[in-house]
């Protein structure tokens, strides 16, 4: 029986680990470890959770070609790339448009200066989020910066310099958190 017992908690344990190499799960929100961004294979780099004043906000899992853990090499490859942003509350335009304006102010002031009519074009594009909800920033280098909120394609933003401010929000010297910027990278 003994044996029975450690046979039967060792194949669980294997079943697990097994589960656990093909998703990411963080704060009760799974993401998947591969998807395919146009004709390329990404891999799941990591995942971080955002909190505000101490509540969750959202989980981000970044995808890339393979994996890194250098956010500026990161940031100035031309390569394909995806954030998913996965809510665990409900937030509004406003608190969207806002926090990515003060991340792209923290973290790129030049380029928001030089990006503003591509700022405007992703703002009027982004809509409140429910709990539950998905917003996905997918970068390719012939197409641009297309965003996917809750299913629907909502803007695709031509050549790579969106792409660079957008994930200097995760990545950049000022994350919304350091443990989000430390998860992306794959970092304990």
């Amino acid at each position: 029986m003994r044996n029975f017992v450690a046979s039967a908690l060792i194949l669980l344990l294997l079943v697990t680990a097994v589960a656990n190499l093909r998703a990411g799960t963080l704060a009760g929100v799974t993401l998947p470890d591969t998807l395919q961004a146009g004709s390329t294979s990404l891999q799941l780099n990591g995942m971080g959770l955002r909190t505000k004043f101490m509540v969750k906000v959202y989980v981000a899992g970044l995808y890339l070609p393979q994996k890194s853990s250098d956010a500026n090499a990161i940031l100035k490859a031309d390569t394909p790339k995806r954030i998913v942003m996965h809510f665990v509350r409900e937030v509004s335009k406003n608190q969207l448009t806002d926090g990515f304006a003060e991340s792209f102010h923290n973290n790129a002031p030049e380029a928001e200066k030089a990006l503003k009519s591509d700022i405007d074009r992703l703002f009027a594009a982004l809509e409140p989020v429910k709990d539950g909800e998905e917003i996905a920033f997918t970068y390719l280098p012939d197409k641009g910066t297309s965003v996917v909120q809750a299913g629907t394609e909502k803007v695709t933003i031509p050549g790579p310099a969106l792409a660079e401010m957008l994930f200097s929000v995760w990545l950049g010297p000022k994350p919304p958190n350091l443990g989000l910027k430390k998860g992306l990278l794959g970092q304990p």
